[in-house]
């Protein structure tokens, strides 16, 4: 590699960590403590996370955010084809798929699952829970199946595992965009309409159905109902950890985050409106959570 070409890969790799930092600090802080080796690969593709998960709030209208989805799925298949990509998070991509057996079928469906997600009327919701576990797994999982397949861990106990912790992991933070969602469109898009119906949330209007956002106790009880979802995937994601190798369980830490959310929901009753979620570290001190982590990671624990 010549000079320029390795000056250029150091500067897109910086702009994948500066990106994770500046937009998704809980999971920056987990990626510190993976091996040197496994952080390159595992930055560019969180980076890649954070470009499609953002295409859609930044876009001053959907239509621009749906064009830059689908210039991200056309830019993964330009890559495996060897083109090069003027954007930073694509050349760190280009990069760690050639230097690793990184799966073009997990960043397809991440990606897919976005555009499929961003075609959707604000009217259209999901009809069950399951639906946004298919949607948490497809666009959260898939980046630990990831991270995992560029450290050379092939272990089906840990891509089980990383598939219940992405599950776990999506559905929560899809609870905790509630509020940010509500105040765009004045709709609760991401509750499912069987739970929405089971605690009085959902009616009719002009013949389309539509979650209120006016009875914060009916919404706090909905949100405990998916956040119990969440909870159980935790719990068997830790049950298996007595089986996964132990190159694999540093990959796995989003598991911590994930449960400091859930135990913040906690302590404000689930109502996500409440100040408090916004404080810190997803509703936790910056020292309280980086402490939780380090003793998680030094433990070999998740």
């Amino acid at each position: 590699m010549s000079g320029s070409a390795s000056g250029g890969l150091r500067a897109a790799l910086s702009y994948c960590v500066q990106q994770v930092r500046n937009y998704d600090y809980h999971h920056y802080l987990c990626l510190l403590e993976l091996p040197l080796e496994m952080r390159k690969a595992a930055f560019a593709l969180r980076a890649f996370n954070v470009e499609t998960a953002r295409a859609m709030d930044v876009a001053s209208d959907p239509k621009i955010g749906l064009m830059r989805l689908l210039w991200w799925q056309e830019t993964i298949d330009k890559i495996f084809s060897n083109k090069l990509i003027e954007h930073p998070t694509a050349q760190a991509l280009s990069s760690i798929i050639s230097e690793h057996r990184i799966s073009k079928v997990w960043l397809k469906r991440s990606i897919e699952a976005r555009i499929k997600d961003a075609q959707r009327e604000v009217s259209d919701i999901p009809k069950t829970t399951e639906e946004l576990e298919k949607y948490a797994e497809d666009t959260v999982s898939t980046v630990l199946y990831l991270t995992l397949q560029s450290g050379g861990i092939t272990s089906t106990v840990a891509d089980h595992a990383a598939s219940h912790i992405g599950k776990a992991s999506g559905l929560l933070l899809l609870i905790k965009s509630l509020p940010y969602h509500a105040s765009r469109n004045r709709l609760f898009s991401y509750i499912p309409a069987d739970v929405a119906s089971k605690h009085g949330l959902l009616e009719n209007r002009g013949g389309q159905p539509e979650i209120r956002v006016d009875d914060r106790g009916a919404l706090s009880d909905a949100v405990f109902e998916m956040a119990s979802v969440a909870n159980a995937h935790i719990k068997k994601a830790r049950e298996l950890a007595g089986t996964v190798p132990a190159e694999a369980r540093p990959v796995l830490l989003p598991a911590v985050p994930s449960q400091v959310l859930l135990d913040s929901l906690s302590r404000v009753q689930f109502d996500v409106f409440d100040p408090r979620l916004a404080r810190g570290i997803l509703g936790v001190s910056p020292l309280w959570y980086q402490l939780k982590l380090k003793w998680h990671s030094s433990l070999g624990k998740y």
